[in-house]
Formats: C-alpha cells, structure tokens, sequence
C-alpha cells in the first residue's frame, strides 16, 4: 500500500460513497449560482429598484471574487487542510445565501455576492484534493473525478429551470434560499470520520491575490460603466485599475508564491487553451443574461416559461461530456475543441439574427442547441488540452488557472454583452459570435498539435 493509501482512514465503500457525494454537491451548489440567478434578473430589477449596471454587478460580483481567488485557493487548501477550506467554504456560501435572501438593498445582496464568490472559490480545488483523498487508487479516482466532473453540467443545466420555477412560486429570494438546505447536506455528509488531508507548508501571498481582486473588480466596473454612460465614473475607475494593475506586477515579481504561475504562460498551446476557455464562458454567461432580459421584459414570458426555454442550451451539458470524452479519447482535444469554437460562433450568429429579425422561437432555440453543444465540446476537452501542453509538474496549477480564466470570461461577458444590449440584445450577441470566430482563429493558428 502507498503512503496516502495508508494515511487514508478505512473507510466503507457506502462512507466513502457518502463523502464523494457530498463534495460533488458542493461543487453542484456553487456551480448552480453562476446560472440560476439569470432568470430571476427582472423580478430582482423590480423589487430592488435597480438599473442594468445594478443587475450585472449582481452577476459579477459572485464571479469576481470567485475567478480572482482561484488563482491562490488551491494553495489554500493545501496550506490549511481541504477539509477545514471546504467545510468553512460550504459553511460560509450557505450563510451568505440566507442572508442574500433577505437582502434589503442592492447595496447588501453585492456585499454577499462577493462573499458567497470568496467561499465558493475556496470549495472548489478543495474538493478535488479530498477526492484525491478518498480514492487513492488510481482507477477509483478517475471514475470519482468523472463523477465529480459531470456535476458542472447538471448545475449548468438546472440553473435556468430551478431559478424558473423558484422565481414563479416564491420571487427572486428563493434562488439564494435553495442553497441553505443544500450546504446543510453536503456538511452533513463530509462530516466526522471523512478523509482528513495534512496541513502543508504552502504559501500563500495575499497582498497580491488582493490586488488581482482589486484588479478584476475595477475592469468590470470600467465596462458596467462605460457601457451605461457613467463617463466620470468610467474615468476614475480606470485610473483605480491602472494603479491595480502596477501594483499586482510588483507585487507579482517579488512574490515567493507569485498568484499566477508564468511559466505556464510561456506555452502557446495553454495561451490558446485558456483563450478558448475565457472566450467559451464569455458566450455562456452573456447569453444566459442578455437572452432572460429580452424575453421577460420584450416577450412577456414568464420566469418559468424562460427557464423552460433555455433547455436547448442546457440539455446538451447533461448529454454530450460522454460523447466528447471518447472523441478526446480519440482523436485528443483538438478537434472537438475547434468544433466547440465553430458551434459557438454560428450559434451566436443565429441567435443575433433572430434578436434583429424578432424570429419565431424556433430559430432561438436552433441558436441556443448550437450554443449548448459548442460549449459541452469545448469545456470537457480544454481540461485534457490544458494539462497535456503543462510542463511537467504543473497540472494542477494550470487547472487552477483554466478555471479562474473561465470565470473571468464569465465576467467579462456579462459586463461587455450587458453594455451592448443596452443599445440592442442582437448587437451583444454578435459581439460574442465574433470572439467565438476569433478564438477559433487563435487555437487553429496555435503552432504544433496540442498534446494528447
């Protein structure tokens, strides 16, 4: 028996099954409050009295913090225990939700979004190093990790229906309230005699993870601005982002434990993959806040009718992470990756054409299936593209980094479509078509074949 086998505590094959379900609830949990608030956006607007700018911060105010602190959590959960990081993580994300439920101003549900994206970054690497812990044997722990893996979809697919159906039976506070039972499960069945996992000697520079916050934060809030017309704001927050950034690089060159690992950026096969990957959720994350929007307050449906609606979009991630793993498997990530990009763009296309054109739904969700496949390609095979171009040694930092750009993605692609769709939804939606083009342009370019 290895060394961590032998560290691992005997644990029964039902336990054992236990705790590998609660910690894909809890990656469940905080996947689902990327998407399932997307529907609840106008009765949000409504009784918060709240602007478009107001309704993106929001989105990106969960995403922010979350994107940000990815970078550094996964030393975190090294450093101080993942079981510690992911209890306190599940702990705090289902505070912050009960307390976003009763949010009396916009003002208080931002403060808790950026909570709830802090605990949420903190149970995410953490729950990958408790899997490590609980399957120690190889093929025990890729079928865990699959298992794990395949939650992202089901979270992605359920939001727009959950928040749907919540936001008709109870209003736009029963989106946050669904995670309290939640989080009370998963700490129920990660407690007492679950996998322990050692405290490391990992550091971790927080100056510099707080600038990288600071910095994200005032590059969203530049966009938001810009995009409503708030010039003097626009100004003084792109100076704040300027001295953001000096002072990340700074702090960056002197760290002993730099946020962002530069050597994986010397690569251009991970360059590309993390362009796609940013460029993928960028797609994602605007169409589910632009499309709500349009269809609530222009065509009168309701919240459910809308969740109802995005099921094109969503019934591909439930579906198709199989398929793309035996072409992986294949032919390696390239190919469904390019064919993701391909997707996303002609999606994109149509959904803009239909916005201009005030189409039938039918063509809407012809673009949102284009949509829906072209992100199930592109996501499950960027983790084997990503980590097979790593130098050796750093798989999981560049895992790390592919999902912190992810949400950066997811970020900025609220903010810019948002900003766009003030002037018309169809233009939001050409502006992510054509990224999808470029992005695809970029990773076909990338010299030599990403490895398999």
């Amino acid at each position: 028996m290895n060394s961590v086998a032998s560290a691992v505590p005997a644990l029964s094959r039902a336990r054992r099954a236990g705790a590998l379900t609660g910690v894909s609830l809890g990656y469940f949990m905080v996947l689902l409050d990327t998407t399932v608030l997307s529907v609840a956006e106008p009765d949000l607007a409504a009784s918060l009295h709240t602007s478009m700018a107001g309704l993106q911060w929001a989105t990106t105010g969960y995403t922010v913090v979350f994107a940000a602190l990815l970078l550094s959590a996964g030393a975190t959960a090294d450093r101080f225990g993942a079981e510690r990081v992911f209890r306190a993580g599940t702990a705090v994300f289902a505070l912050a939700s009960l307390l976003s439920s009763l949010a009396p101003n916009l003002g208080a549900l931002l403060v808790l979004r950026a909570v709830s994206g802090a605990a949420a970054a903190a149970c995410v690497p953490a729950s990958m190093a408790l899997i490590a812990r609980l399957y120690p044997d190889p093929a025990a722990r890729a079928r865990a990790i699959s298992v794990w893996a395949a939650v992202s979809g089901a979270a992605v697919a359920a939001g727009p229906i959950v928040g749907g159906a919540l936001v008709e039976a109870a209003g736009w506070r029963a989106v946050f309230l669904v995670n309290v039972p939640l989080g009370l499960l998963v700490l129920a069945l990660t407690w007492g005699q679950a996998v322990r996992c050692p405290r490391g000697a990992n550091l971790v520079d927080w100056p510099a993870q707080t600038a990288a916050v600071a910095m994200l934060a005032l590059l969203t809030d530049v966009l938001i601005a810009a995009g409503a017309g708030a010039w003097v704001h626009t100004a003084w927050s792109a100076g704040g982002l300027g001295i953001a950034v000096v002072l990340f690089v700074m702090l960056e060159r002197r760290s002993q434990a730099p946020v962002v690992n530069r050597t994986l950026l010397r690569s251009a096969p991970v360059r590309a993959g993390l362009l796609a990957g940013a460029v993928a959720n960028f797609a994602l994350a605007g169409v589910l806040f632009v499309l709500p929007l349009l269809m609530q307050r222009e065509r009168h449906v309701s919240a459910l009718e809308t969740g109802l609606a995005f099921l094109p979009l969503t019934v591909p991630f439930a579906a198709n992470p199989p398929l793309t793993g035996r072409i992986v498997a294949r032919t390696g990530p390239r190919p469904p990756i390019l064919a993701g990009l391909a997707l996303l763009a002609a999606g994109g296309t149509v959904l803009a054409c239909t916005v201009f054109t005030e189409g039938a739904y039918v063509w809407l969700a012809a673009g949102l299936l284009l949509t829906g496949f072209g992100i199930s390609f592109v996501l499950p095979a960027l983790v084997a593209a990503v980590i097979g171009a790593a130098p050796h040694g750093t798989a999981g930092s560049v895992g790390g980094l592919l999902n912190a750009v992810r949400q950066i993605g997811a970020t900025l692609g609220v903010a810019l479509m948002g900003a766009a769709a003030t002037a018309d939804t169809g233009w939001s939606l050409l502006l992510s078509a054509g990224l999808c083009a470029l992005a695809w342009l970029a990773f076909a370019l990338t010299p030599g074949d990403t490895p398999q």
